[in-house]
């Protein structure tokens, strides 16, 4: 039976076992052998990774081509505008060509967020809005690159769901193991 874990990862953990040099990677987290990460999330975002030890299902969910949604949790810089919602929702153009369009919509800040180390920084006279976005793409670094692109820069990107799994009851750094 293969096995399937959710991990909520922190800010400036890398996406492999192996150590590194100026970051903390998943084996200071997870001792469970012989299972992979399922896509990537960069060091400086935050939210769910999926681990598993079946390369059929590695591949399900990271492969671009099978389209398994994404959800994400973003703190951009200011007031995002309605424009802006529906340019990410038609597709943006990024150097690499036009994004897929994204459902995004404008949201409070998550019930039960954690406190991230080191803070956003904190500015008094600039604020800062959320966004719930979701994309089937997987390019690199492609949310905020969006948000940059419509003139918003992301501050804090929490990945909270792919496919049918979520980071509900998963506080940052632990994991659960799930049916896959």
């Amino acid at each position: 039976m293969s096995q399937l874990i959710l991990f909520n990862k922190p800010y400036g953990v890398i996406c492999q076992f192996s150590p590194h040099e100026k970051h903390q990677s998943l084996s200071e987290y997870i001792s469970i052998k012989d299972i992979y990460p399922a896509g990537r999330l960069d060091h400086d975002s935050e939210g769910l990774l999926l681990l598993t030890d079946n390369g059929k299902l590695q591949h399900k969910i990271s492969d671009p081509k099978n389209k398994m949604k994404k959800t994400y949790w973003v703190q951009v810089d200011k007031e995002i505008t309605p424009d802006a919602i529906e340019q990410l929702r038609k597709g943006v153009m990024l150097k690499d060509g036009k994004t897929k369009p994204a459902q995004a919509r404008i949201i409070s800040e998550p019930e039960n967020l954690w406190s991230r180390d080191p803070p956003v920084r904190f500015r008094k006279n600039i604020p800062t809005s959320w966004i719930e976005l979701t994309i089937s793409e997987g390019k690199n670094r492609q949310v905020r690159r969006m948000t940059a692109a419509v003139g918003f820069p992301t501050l804090r990107l929490i990945r909270y769901q792919i496919g049918c799994w979520n980071l509900d009851n998963i506080s940052p750094g632990k994991y659960i193991e799930a049916n896959a």
